[in-house]
């Protein structure tokens, strides 16, 4: 059975994830898997708008390959939140959250009461397929699910700290891009401005005992994000790694491509 990713957090590890999205696929999983060194990875439907089947593919996929693994999503759909836990995502991580009223309602669409509002359906996955009973696949589900909100909008920014104190919160994520573009410095990921940001995050959550993470923008970056207790890293993507294999390619038969 993997181990989760907020257990490995809990212990004090720094988790490295990749992202898949663009190219769900078991062989894309596996060959992250043989790879060696990552602990999971998170499942793009916020730009991808993944399927159910594709979730549950991939999740399959992660506990084949020894990963946890979560779904990044727009915060917008209360069906959706729960349809990718029963499909066997590890958790759910919101993008675009504006506020902590915002988030407060992302969580209780992740959870069961009495913290949430989470509908009750043991046919899924997280449920092992009606093997739990009712008030067994509440009590785990609420304890080992990851909920997880990005900080990458000036208004959670400005927030997070209200964030951070949400009971059911497991995890603030700095989007960097999207976070560069809130505050007037599109694409300047390492933006003076964007760091500042970013340790206000880590401030947050060393202040009320949560995990964040973000996508480094260089490894001298990562270094120094970890030095301020980020906890998670995601290091590579299905589209950027095969984009760099097709220009390692091209640039191993340099003569033969001119």
């Amino acid at each position: 059975m993997a181990a989760r990713l907020k257990q490995l957090m809990a212990a004090g590890k720094v988790v490295r994830l990749f992202s898949i999205g663009r190219v769900v696929h078991p062989v894309v999983i596996d060959m992250f898997g043989l790879a060696g060194g990552y602990d999971g990875f998170w499942i793009d439907q916020e730009h991808a708008g993944l399927t159910y089947e594709q979730i549950l593919l991939a999740s399959v996929c992660a506990r084949a390959n020894d990963f946890d693994c979560f779904v990044r999503m727009a915060p917008t759909n209360y069906a959706q939140v729960t349809q990718n836990l029963e499909a066997g995502a590890g958790g759910v991580l919101a993008a675009q959250v504006q506020s902590a009223e915002h988030a407060e309602q992302f969580v209780r669409w992740a959870k069961f009461a009495p913290r949430g509002q989470r509908g009750i359906n043991t046919s899924g996955f997280d449920a092992h397929y009606t093997h739990k009973s009712q008030q067994q696949f509440a009590e785990d589900a609420n304890r080992e699910h990851l909920v997880g909100v990005q900080i990458e909008t000036r208004g959670a920014l400005e927030e997070v700290d209200a964030i951070a104190a949400i009971d059911g919160i497991d995890l603030l994520f700095v989007g960097p891009s999207d976070l560069s573009q809130s505050l007037g410095h599109l694409g300047e990921l390492e933006h003076d401005s964007v760091w500042q940001g970013m340790l206000q995050v880590a401030k947050a959550c060393q202040q009320h005992g949560k995990f964040w993470g973000t996508v480094p923008a260089s490894p001298d970056h990562a270094r120094r994000c970890i030095e301020h207790g980020c906890q998670m890293l995601i290091l590579g993507s299905d589209v950027v790694c095969l984009r760099r294999g097709i220009e390692a390619v091209q640039t191993t038969y340099g003569e033969l491509f001119s």
